[in-house]
């Protein structure tokens, strides 16, 4: 059992830029509501006041940076337990890591669905990057932490991972570097703790990203010009 005193011993220094798979979003969901722009910004500021406060440390952020620290989720993460906030923003150090983890979330939500039938349309995805340094980061590759691999990247139970994400917010951990349980290719995850982490205020853009299942895969299409081609299987995810 780690205690807080033990992880902070270990903290490091990590400096790096970091990536994130989102679905895109063409439109502003009050725009659907509003009849015009002043109208829309009342909505918005509306549903600005509804929400789950956020740290001082994440307000001047993007909301693209700042939305994973604002609300809990009904369903567990790797490093989060279920509707525990402040919650965690998850990216990985290459923008390949990222594709395979999103493809495995999608893939596990279609292929767990009684009666699944592959959809024939296309998902538009957007992939952006952020850079991100601390002096509070943990690296499970590296010892004392590379021993327990098999627990930090189990394809299915999160416990061990959430307890140690538990102990290290008690040592004022920003940053966890993890093993990818989803690419084969064995990249590495930045686990973001705490928002002060972020060296940008805005991240930048990346590429648009197709994803669209062909008979049992799952495909990433890289957007014209790029040519860039991922496949996944359910089955290959452990699923």
């Amino acid at each position: 059992m780690w205690t807080p005193g033990a992880l902070a011993s270990e903290h490091r220094a990590y400096r790096g830029r970091v990536w994130r798979v989102v679905e895109a979003q063409h439109r502003i969901s009050t725009g659907r509501l509003a009849s015009d722009p002043v109208a829309q910004a009342l909505l918005e500021d509306l549903a600005e006041e509804v929400k789950p406060a956020l740290a001082a440390s994440a307000a001047h952020l993007d909301y693209l940076l700042a939305s994973p620290f604002r609300y809990g989720h009904r369903q567990a993460s790797r490093f989060r337990r279920a509707n525990e906030r402040p919650g965690i923003f998850y990216a990985s150090e290459a923008e390949t890591t990222a594709i395979a983890e999103t493809a495995y979330w999608r893939l596990k939500f279609f292929s767990r669905s009684p009666g699944f039938v592959p959809p024939s349309t296309t998902s538009e995805h957007s992939s952006f990057s952020v850079l991100v340094a601390s002096q509070a980061t943990l690296d499970l590759t590296e010892p004392p932490f590379e021993s327990h691999e098999a627990d930090w990247i189990d394809p299915a139970d999160y416990t061990a991972c959430q307890e140690f994400a538990s102990v290290a917010r008690e040592a004022a951990t920003a940053l966890i570097r993890t093993r990818s349980a989803r690419n084969p290719e064995r990249g590495c995850n930045i686990v973001v703790l705490d928002p002060a982490s972020f060296s940008e205020r805005r991240p930048k853009p990346g590429r648009t990203w197709h994803l669209r299942f062909e008979n049992d895969r799952l495909v990433a299409l890289a957007a014209f010009p790029a040519r860039d081609r991922y496949e996944f299987t359910a089955a290959g995810f452990g699923l």
